[in-house]
């Protein structure tokens, strides 16, 4: 097997045309060069250079290997400044997992920045819909970073949360409620009202019933609905009315009104899931702040 240091030495000497320049350049002996040369002919099976007056001229056996040196030198430093770049956040693969009310008001703003300040960053987004994936995509390596609710005190091997946003949950009315015209309510009025539901059995949901249950009662569901949207329509058309998180608000039906919830508001956590043992990743950290300053805005 070749070795690939004494090609490199062997083009030092043809590119110097003698051993003595090859050993200046290299800063080895003119022994230590003639010895690697002497090595690699052996390697090679073949006289490699060949004497002509002072200095010497490759063979064609020379001149092959030669140019081959000449091509893994460039590759070695195309490599050299590729790992440069990855380890200082200007490339690489991110690889995103996110919930559908994230993207807009998160992962948006955040991969907009991360492209403005790294655009040599690609980045994979993927949606999610079930919890509890994101999290097993994160520990077993097939995504470098998840979105999910909650999931304060959980013990997921493997995995850390770094908390992103409290998103707070508002009123949703119909526009001609007796509330409407208010600024502001507190959760405990809506006590007797029918609800119109806007989520599904989980941490979205938890949060709007533990908020209730704090003031003492629990949301009657006259209507459940499949997302914010179709809950939206279902408040303009006077079935009940509905707790949507800020994120979760996108456009409005202009047969609704929102108001914001006090003593106490309703929250959902959203922390964003990195795997515990991964490598620095620059590109990641970057990632991160862009989420947080979408977060704070």
């Amino acid at each position: 097997m070749l070795d690939v240091r004494r090609m490199q030495v062997l083009r030092a000497v043809v590119g110097n045309g003698s051993v003595t320049g090859a050993a200046a350049a290299l800063g080895y002996t003119p022994s230590a060069v003639s010895q690697q040369i002497a090595a690699l002919e052996k390697e090679a099976g073949a006289a490699l250079l060949e004497r002509v007056g002072r200095g010497v001229r490759p063979t064609a056996a020379g001149l092959l290997l030669t140019e081959y040196a000449d091509a893994i030198g460039r590759q070695v430093a195309e490599a050299e400044t590729a790992l440069a770049d990855l380890l200082a956040g200007r490339t690489g693969l991110l690889a995103v997992r996110y919930f559908a009310t994230a993207g807009a008001g998160l992962v948006a703003p955040a991969v907009a920045r991360l492209r403005e300040d790294h655009p040599g960053v690609r980045i994979e987004l993927g949606l999610t819909v079930d919890p509890e994936d994101p999290v097993a995509q994160v520990r077993e390596g097939r995504a470098d970073l998840a979105l999910l609710v909650g999931g304060e005190g959980r013990q997921d091997g493997g995995v850390r949360l770094l908390h992103l946003l409290d998103d707070p949950y508002l009123a949703v009315l119909p526009r001609g409620h007796r509330l409407a015209g208010r600024r502001s309510l507190r959760l405990a009025e809506l006590a007797e009202e029918a609800f119109v539901g806007s989520e599904w059995p989980g941490p979205c949901l938890d949060a709007q019933l533990d908020a209730c249950a704090a003031v003492g009662f629990r949301p009657r569901f006259a209507v459940q609905s499949e997302d914010y949207v179709t809950a939206q329509g279902f408040v303009a058309a006077g079935l009940g009315v509905s707790l949507v998180p800020r994120l979760g608000l996108g456009s409005r039906h202009p047969g609704i009104v929102v108001r914001e919830v006090r003593d106490p508001v309703p929250v959902r956590a959203i922390q964003a899931v990195i795997r515990e043992t991964a490598p620095a990743q620059p590109a990641l950290d970057a990632f991160i702040d862009a989420l947080r300053s979408a977060a704070n805005t």
